[in-house]
């Protein structure tokens, strides 16, 4: 027992002496620490280099630490709810909830909701009819001979300067004429080439002159219109959303050439009067002006409330309708008449349908195939007028009822029969014999 008590003894005097050792060397380390001067610059870098090694040791572990947690948060979020991850998706987000919020809301206020939703109508009129009265580029390219000349001599353009293609199509008669006119008007004239005219007329038909000048729009809407004094009542062709700009330009020389008062266009859904509406219409368009209306169903309301009859067009096959469909050679026009044309594909509008008092149909010659059982708006538009001037009267008799042929005639009074010399019963058939008014006087009566 003696010997492991002996060796018991030794290992712990050993480790007591290390311990003491040690716990004196750290305070030896300390005190000599402790005894350095702090203006010593050794001693101050040292203790910066500690203190700042520390600092960032502890920011590593906090910055370590907030991304692992926020990476952590953004994988849940991302799988809860990966449409919600853009921007422009959280912004649509807020703006839908509002939007629904906001709806139901003005459901217990019915007149706040109307108020509200009408300011929201005419905020977008607005918008719209900013859009359309936004002036388009300061100048642009008329071509052709007929529109460059009239554009020249009518002077509702300012032309800036007239392009004439080099060569001897030049010394043409028309092309002279409208050089003479550009000179006579101080315009200037400038010969370039044809690739040159090409290219400033879109690869279109411009018989050798082009002519830059300031665009043409709709006229302003003219409250105070009131029907002309003239024995015949006024007759006004109104267009809805006809797009193609060479079937206004049609429509257009038409209407002028049958004498039309007045040529009238919705603004929205309609082509612009561009320079190849005016060559459609050869020219016509530097002439007369087209009316744009931004609410076509307010001004017919307003004419028919004047007393003004509003006619619609149909088809020839068109279904049953609630309005009269009348053919066209059958109307007769004994008042102030709005003649209402629609567009390409859909014809008119359910709207303006509601208001016509009558529908016009032009009847087919034969027996159409599905595909064809339709006319063209600008050949439409043609026949009709035609057919509603020559009927136009102001005390109700058909315009042509003084000016009626004989051979006219000649229908009403038919069947007249008469005795022939030998007895036999002759038919009267010859409508060449009633030119004479001879031969008339001695068969009717």
């Amino acid at each position: 027992m003696a010997q492991p008590h002996k060796l018991l003894l030794i290992w712990t005097g050993r480790l007591s002496k290390y311990a003491s050792t040690s716990r004196v060397d750290s305070l030896h380390v300390s005190a000599s620490l402790q005894g350095v001067k702090d203006s010593d610059p050794v001693v101050k870098r040292r203790r910066r280099s500690l203190v700042t090694s520390g600092g960032q040791d502890k920011l590593g572990a906090s910055e370590g630490w907030q991304k692992q947690e926020r990476s952590a948060q953004s994988k849940a979020w991302k799988r809860e709810s990966p449409e919600l991850q853009r921007p422009n998706h959280r912004r649509e987000w807020d703006s839908k909830i509002s939007s629904e919020l906001s709806k139901l809301s003005l459901d217990d206020f019915p007149v706040e909701r109307e108020r509200m939703m009408e300011a929201q109508r005419k905020e977008r009129r607005m918008e719209g009819q900013k859009e359309r009265m936004r002036p388009r580029e300061e100048h642009e390219v008329v071509f052709g001979v007929a529109p460059c000349l009239l554009a020249l001599t009518q002077g509702r353009r300012t032309a800036r300067k007239l392009f004439v293609k080099d060569g001897e199509a030049s010394h043409r008669e028309s092309v002279l004429a409208v050089c003479v006119e550009a000179h006579r008007r101080g315009v200037q004239v400038q010969r370039v080439s044809k690739k040159d005219l090409d290219k400033m007329s879109s690869g279109r038909v411009h018989q050798g002159v082009c002519l830059q000048a300031s665009p043409l729009g709709y006229l302003a809407e003219d409250r105070d219109s009131v029907a002309p004094d003239g024995r015949d009542p006024p007759l006004w062709l109104v267009l809805e959303r006809v797009q193609d700009p060479m079937n206004l330009g049609a429509i257009l020389r038409s209407a002028y050439f049958l004498g039309v008062d007045r040529v009238v266009s919705s603004t929205r859904h309609s082509c612009p009067l561009s320079p190849v509406v005016s060559k459609a219409s050869s020219g016509v368009m530097e002439v007369t002006g087209v009316y744009g209306y931004e609410n076509l169903e307010h001004m017919l309301k307003l004419k028919a409330a004047r007393g003004w009859q509003v006619v619609g067009t149909v088809g020839a096959e068109a279904e049953e309708s609630p309005v009269p469909i009348t053919r066209c050679s059958d109307f007769q026009m004994t008042k102030p008449t709005l003649l209402l044309m629609g567009g390409e594909g859909e014809g008119l509008s359910q709207q303006l349908l509601a208001l016509c008092q009558t529908l016009l149909t032009i009847p087919a010659g034969r027996e159409l195939i599905p595909g064809v059982e339709s006319l063209n708006v600008s050949v439409a538009s043609g026949i009709l007028l035609h057919s509603l001037l020559s009927s136009r009267t102001a005390d109700g008799r058909r315009a042509d009822a003084d000016a009626m042929p004989l051979e006219t005639q000649d229908v009403l009074l038919d069947p007249l029969e008469r005795k022939g010399g030998k007895g036999r019963t002759r038919t009267r058939t010859e409508r060449s014999r009633l030119l004479d008014p001879a031969a008339v006087k001695l068969e009717v009566f």
